[in-house]
């Protein structure tokens, strides 16, 4: 009786164990399908595992260790295989080939590193029907590269909460980025690959998410759920868009040096420009001169005392002019 009530025992907390088992990135079932996991520490790898998590237990797909190498399970064998072929990284990705329905469900990624000991990511792969694409936003934050971003939200519901939690959502998978139990104050640390700092408090009301020194991989859809006690739920999507950033020296450098050869190029323009006036004032007075010679020219002779209106009856005849002459002696004074 003793042995039963032991097994019931332990049956309600495998079971509250399994409940408590949060998934670390959803991804839509695919005919070839890849199941990421690198492992982001430079840890001693000593032994990697792939598991099929079912309802009562732990299926085993592939095994992999850096003595003795890889093995594939039946009845996985020919399916699947590691993405990466050399397996000297913590990269653990595993490929699957023609993958059906029948992939559909969690799977974890177990690692055995030396001197930090186990670690583990979950991954739920959901038929493609089911799978969230395109969720429209509430709000958008912008910022440039570098920079410390934060992203908050605060339901309008005013029911005692019990769970927050935060996500990437991407084309092709949705990423756990935290979660939190508001009624314990306790917080379940995500696998995602990014430093992110998240508050969880018990009894809080308000959340927020904390990205330092963000980078253009950081953009995207991210969403903020709150579950209530009562089991109502509100979520709030928000878009964050990493800019281009500041110029950095070099581009200074560049835009700098299109600035002054625009600049010499514009002065030259210009002294050809007042060149050209010159030259053209230069000429306008030339032939100003020049015409102004040829009037005078004109003037000078019609002042001729030769006129060319004289009547034709004595044209061919001399002329004489009769005038006194008077001596140029000076007179003598007596």
């Amino acid at each position: 009786m003793d042995y039963l009530t032991l097994l019931l025992a332990m049956f309600h907390v495998y079971k509250a164990l399994c409940e408590e088992i949060f998934w670390d990135t959803t991804v839509t079932l695919a005919e070839n399908l890849t199941l990421e996991c690198v492992y982001p520490s430079t840890d001693t790898l000593t032994q990697m595992e792939w598991f099929k998590v079912n309802t009562q237990e732990k299926e085993s797909i592939a095994i992999f260790s850096p003595t003795y190498g890889v093995v594939v399970r039946e009845p996985y064998a020919g399916r699947v295989y590691f993405s990466n072929s050399t397996l000297a990284s913590n990269d653990m990705t595993l490929s699957f080939h023609n993958a059906s329905e029948a992939d559909v469900g969690f799977y974890c990624c177990f690692l055995h590193t030396f001197p930090h000991g186990p670690w583990e990511k979950v991954i739920q792969v959901v038929p493609s029907d089911n799978f969230e694409m395109a969720v429209p936003s509430n709000s958008q934050t912008v910022s440039e590269p570098g920079k410390n971003v934060t992203l908050s939200c605060q339901p309008q519901m005013k029911w005692p909460l019990q769970k927050v939690t935060w996500e990437k959502i991407q084309p092709h998978q949705i990423n756990l980025l935290t979660s939190c139990n508001l009624s314990q104050g306790r917080s379940y640390a995500s696998k995602y690959p990014r430093q992110i700092l998240s508050n969880c408090s018990q009894g809080a009301r308000r959340s927020f998410i904390t990205f330092p020194l963000v980078t253009a991989s950081d953009a995207g859809l991210y969403r903020c759920g709150f579950k209530a006690s009562t089991g109502e739920n509100e979520t709030f999507v928000i878009r964050l868009t990493i800019t281009h950033g500041k110029p950095n020296n070099q581009n200074f450098l560049f835009v700098a040096g299109g600035a002054g050869s625009l600049l010499l190029l514009v002065i030259l323009i210009t002294t050809i420009i007042v060149i050209l006036l010159k030259r053209r004032k230069r000429q306008k007075r030339g032939l100003f001169k020049e015409h102004w010679d040829t009037q005078n020219k004109g003037a000078n002779n019609y002042r001729n005392p030769v006129s060319t209106n004289q009547p034709s009856d004595g044209a061919g005849e001399d002329v004489y002019v009769n005038y006194p002459t008077f001596s140029r002696r000076p007179k003598t004074r007596v």
